[in-house]
């Protein structure tokens, strides 16, 4: 510490940024890596949520098997277009009517919901996609 009080008051350099500076970087750094850790966790359940709907959805226009993970890919690359899920209701709603399937957007809403905190529970947990 007295050394580096004389190189702060007897030395006409500036400081080097490892002085004292170093629990502010690690402090940023740990904000910064949490920042990150953050919204790729909530990318990963937002994905995993579409993906249950869209093979819940799937399972609604009578899909199986590959035909129903292509439509639940196709959920979750229709969620990317914007947040939240309104995305996802535009690509759901029409495909249910041209089926025909009677199921109200407050079902949608609903069936989505679950499907969130079924992806958060699976991520959680640390369970790999289906």
């Amino acid at each position: 510490m007295i050394q580096m009080i004389d190189f702060l008051l007897f030395s006409n350099k500036m400081p080097t940024k490892d002085i004292n500076m170093t629990g502010f970087d690690d402090r940023r750094d740990s904000f910064e890596n949490k920042y990150a850790h953050d919204e790729k966790l909530s990318f990963d359940i937002e994905a995993r949520c579409c993906k249950i709907f869209g093979l819940w959805a799937a399972a609604q226009l009578g899909l199986s098997g590959t035909e129903a993970d292509t439509y639940a890919k196709e959920v979750v690359m229709a969620n990317l277009e914007e947040p939240g899920f309104d995305d996802v209701m535009r690509k759901v709603r029409p495909d249910f009517d041209k089926k025909g399937v009677d199921i109200s957007d407050h079902v949608l809403k609903m069936e989505i919901e679950k499907a969130l905190v079924e992806a958060r529970k699976q991520i959680q947990e640390g369970r790999k996609p289906a």
